[in-house]
């Protein structure tokens, strides 16, 4: 009951910000297309000597505008093929889907350049986990999501976008259904593209 009361302030906080934000004169509405490169930490307490391929993929966020200064980001890809080593060498691969909610804060304040900062959660879904017989990795991953970045305005409407990102994304390793440790991606997301706001 408490979660669903909590549920229907935010909806509603979101609501009236975003009432605020289109009287202003500003679209609360702002979308990113950036690409992205994939710095994986590659912690392992397994055995094994796991780690999986850094790799550059593209990745659309969407950002409402729940004020001038704050503002609710979902970033979103399609699912991304790892390769996994052990010890260095290919043992198999497994695809991952990331999806991130971030809250920020923009400092308006600054002349052209617009910087920002965020924190939020990172979901990732694992799935066409192809590894040796008998290993396996937990489905989902929940992990903390923080964000730096800044706006590089071309016009009223467009952008050039810097960010960087780290998310936490980890799972346990399993050998014959007994866990045998964890796996830390922990990546660090470094990203360049173009923004739009409607």
């Amino acid at each position: 009951m408490k979660k669903h009361k909590l549920m229907v302030a935010i909806v509603a906080v979101g609501c009236v910000s975003g009432v605020l934000a289109q009287t202003s004169g500003d679209s609360p509405w702002m979308v990113r297309v950036r690409s992205v490169h994939l710095d994986s930490s590659n912690k392992d307490s397994t055995p094994l000597g796991l780690s999986i391929n850094n790799k550059t993929f593209g990745e659309v966020d969407v950002t409402y505008f729940l004020s001038p200064n704050l503002a609710a980001e979902l970033v979103l890809t399609n699912p991304q093929k790892q390769t996994v080593y052990a010890n260095g060498s290919e043992i198999g691969s497994f695809k991952h889907l990331p999806p991130s909610v971030l809250l920020q804060y923009h400092f308006t304040d600054q002349q052209g350049i617009k910087p920002y900062v965020g924190a939020g959660i990172n979901y990732t879904h694992f799935s066409d986990v192809a590894l040796p017989e008998g290993v396996s990795l937990d489905s989902h991953s929940w992990g903390l999501a923080f964000q730096a970045g800044l706006d590089i305005p071309l016009d009223r409407n467009w952008s050039i976008n810097l960010d960087v990102k780290k998310a936490y994304i980890r799972s346990d390793v399993y050998a014959a259904g007994s866990s045998i440790g964890r796996l830390k991606v922990d990546p660090v997301l470094y990203a360049v593209g173009l923004g739009y706001r409607f």
